[in-house]
């Protein structure tokens, strides 16, 4: 996966961020990522038992969780227990991503330079911000913004009214009209005060052979990213929320929505309407029936419709109980 920083970030020593705990180390921080991903002299975040054997095999340097949480960790790891990790999490993200928690406008952005992408087509009103790539053999329709730092593949067609921001897209993707990809997500500590916003650090990953359908919404990842597979094609209206993980090859059909962190495997069909609660997982060869409303974890291979979506069978079941 290409290394893109899409915000800036601050070095700052470990004491410096966690100067309430004692802390005996002082290295620079390099990073903030999931328990999956984070190395050396990364922080990480480990807030629910769910998540127990990511905690178990992280390489990060320091892990803020809680005290009951704290004994699935590596010996290695320094532990910071606190009462509510998202809180801290985002206070931490704030100190080292100090302009991640709201939207600014690209002020970079400008018409193209046709010199420069002498084999991508742009429409009228174009826009794009610094040290975007564009593949060749590309099309950008009339309106749309990209903004800086975007990869773009070969092949691609951008639709008109566009807006693509912190994002990597492969080869012979297709996003029609009116598509947001790459916005912060709805992430906040709620606070009877003030609500605390949740700076997103992620990115939205996009595969090779994609179609977004029109006024689709992709948020990019709070802490990891946002990714969508191979082949796999969405219609109309879809909204896929902050770390979002989507598999190749499926098919998800208008007005699907995705709560933050659902995972969904390959070869996964979604009926119109459908909602995916956050956190699940959803196995390979998944067929989901419109409108449906899932809350629990789905298996490889299972056909599942109704709220709570259940088999198949046991909906058509529940359904003629119901008639008589």
């Amino acid at each position: 996966m290409k290394s893109v920083l899409f915000f800036p970030r601050k070095k700052i020593k470990v004491k410096k961020i966690f100067s309430d705990f004692e802390i005996s180390e002082n290295f620079i921080i390099n990073d903030v990522k999931p328990l999956h991903s984070a190395k050396k002299n990364d922080i990480t975040f480990f807030d629910s038992v769910k998540y127990r054997s990511m905690a178990q095999n992280t390489e990060a340097s320091i892990c803020i969780t809680t005290e009951k949480l704290k004994k699935y960790l590596p010996k290695s790891v320094i532990k910071v227990s606190v009462k509510n990790v998202l809180f801290e999490l985002a206070k931490v993200l704030k100190i080292i991503y100090p302009t991640a928690d709201i939207d600014y406008p690209d002020l970079s952005l400008k018409k193209p330079n046709k010199n420069k992408f002498k084999r991508v087509n742009f429409g009228n009103n174009v826009l794009i911000g610094k040290n975007v790539k564009l593949g060749k053999n590309s099309s950008i329709g009339a309106n749309s913004i990209i903004q800086s730092n975007v990869i773009i593949g070969d092949h691609c067609i951008i639709g008109s009214n566009v807006i693509v921001k912190n994002a990597i897209l492969g080869n012979r993707v297709v996003i029609q009209d009116n598509c947001k990809i790459g916005q912060k997500g709805f992430g906040f500590i709620p606070n009877n005060k003030q609500n605390i916003k949740f700076p997103h650090i992620g990115r939205v990953v996009i595969g090779d052979d994609v179609e977004i359908s029109t006024a689709c919404t992709i948020d990019r990842g709070s802490v990891d990213d946002t990714t969508i597979g191979k082949n796999t094609y969405l219609d109309n209206q879809v909204h896929i929320a902050h770390n979002v993980q989507i598999g190749s090859n499926c098919m998800i059909a208008g007005q699907v929505g995705f709560a933050g962190s659902a995972k969904i495997g390959n070869n996964v069909s979604i009926g119109g309407q459908a909602g995916i609660s956050g956190h699940l997982s959803i196995g390979d060869n998944v067929k989901i029936g419109g409108g449906s409303g899932v809350v629990n974890d789905i298996e490889n291979n299972q056909i599942v419709m109704g709220y709570p979506a259940v088999p198949l069978r046991n909906f058509l079941k529940n359904k003629k109980n119901e008639q008589n």
